[in-house]
């Protein structure tokens, strides 16, 4: 084999981070830039030296193409998804994998039929961070993870978007805009969820821009802009959730795991490297005696990439005939609970997670990015 052919669809300020990265992995090609807007397209083509842009039906066309880069927004996940699949492409996607549990089902039966591949963003948990800490876990510093808790809480992006209104309709929200994360990271770590319960909230049902050309313009909520999310995993663990554009405190990328033998701290699941340390149980304790823990530190190893990891990790997983690990599969389990998530905030009870998905195994701590092998 030689380096794959990938095209991309969709070229909006993603697509740099995208761009940089897939460009200086040796098994990846970047053959064309595609997408609605062509001019776009091309000026994203000409900036990073792609030979090729145009329409979206260029890139599907186009047969040095094995593998479709979905970078649109996410209503158009599934559809553009599928069409790549229909036109004998491998597929990532960005986050979401879909909206829609029926539709991003009947995009991984297609993909089987065909014998092709679907991955999902987010791949940050294929970091040097987020690896670390899932080796140190499975190594047994902490015993047996017994719980875990997560954070993210801001202002809101109409803070500093300059149009922020997309993140505050459907499909968007704090927990479909942010959740990919933070529950990709948790199943990663944990396994599959078996049930969520959820409270919702809307701090306002208008919110403004603050930034940009169009700064003083309301735009109104659609969805919950404020949630707390209580997962049972499978395997018997718990975990509980805050996501939240309505705080004034600016908390993110919190992740701590607590088992029977300590407590770790998790890199930001938005961000591919990061700290990871622990803490053991206190050995006594008198009432009233001041004390400060000791932290752990773990050091990271594996080269730091970026946006672009999983799918290559997918192309060569091709190549070896083996599962990849930011699959389709792990994304819709993510979106079955974050939609499970939501419809417990419509009904107050427990929500069941129909859906489930193998345990992730770590990547290789051998894995280069930047080594050619195929």
């Amino acid at each position: 084999m030689s380096a794959v052919g990938v095209g991309l669809i969709g070229s909006g300020v993603i697509s740099d981070t995208y761009l940089e990265n897939l460009l200086s992995f040796p098994d990846v090609e970047v053959a064309i830039i595609g997408g609605l807007n062509v001019g776009r397209a091309r000026a994203q083509a000409e900036k990073h030296g792609v030979p090729r842009w145009g329409r979206v039906d260029d890139v599907l066309a186009d047969s040095d193409v094995q593998v479709v880069v979905n970078l649109t927004t996410p209503a158009a996940h599934v559809e553009v998804s599928a069409a790549a699949i229909a036109a004998g492409k491998h597929v990532w996607t960005e986050k979401p994998i879909g909206l829609e549990r029926d539709g991003v089902d009947a995009l991984l039966r297609s993909a089987d039929a065909a014998g092709l591949r679907v991955g999902s963003a987010p791949d940050t948990f294929l970091g040097p961070g987020l690896q670390t800490a899932k080796r140190a876990i499975e190594g047994g510093v902490i015993g047996a993870p017994l719980f875990a808790h997560t954070s993210f809480q801001t202002q809101g992006p109409d803070l500093w978007h300059p149009g922020p209104q997309f993140l505050f309709t459907r499909g968007a929200g704090p927990l479909l805009d942010m959740g990919p994360y933070y529950f990709t990271a948790l199943v990663s770590l944990l396994g599959p969820v078996d049930r969520v319960a959820a409270a919702g909230m809307k701090a306002r049902t208008e919110r403004q821009i603050r930034t940009g050309p169009n700064a003083g313009t309301r735009f109104p909520v659609e969805v919950p802009t404020t949630l707390q999310v209580l997962t049972v995993f499978e395997g018997g663990q718990q975990a509980h959730s805050l996501l939240s554009f309505d705080s004034a405190l600016e908390r993110h990328g919190v992740v701590e795991i607590h088992g029977t033998e300590g407590s770790i701290v998790v890199p930001d699941p938005n961000r591919f490297a990061g700290r990871t340390a622990y803490v053991k149980p206190l050995a006594t304790l008198r009432d009233g005696e001041e004390f400060e823990q000791q932290w752990i530190e773990i050091p990271q190893r594996g080269a730091v990439v970026g946006r672009g990891l999983g799918l290559l990790e997918m192309v060569r997983a091709i190549a070896d005939n083996r599962p990849h690990l930011a699959s389709g599969e792990l994304g819709r389990h993510v979106l079955d609970v974050m939609l499970s998530a939501e419809e417990s905030v419509e009904c107050g009870e427990f929500v069941t997670v129909n859906s489930s998905v193998p345990p992730v195994p770590a990547l290789p701590e051998a894995f280069e990015p930047f080594v050619q092998t195929l």
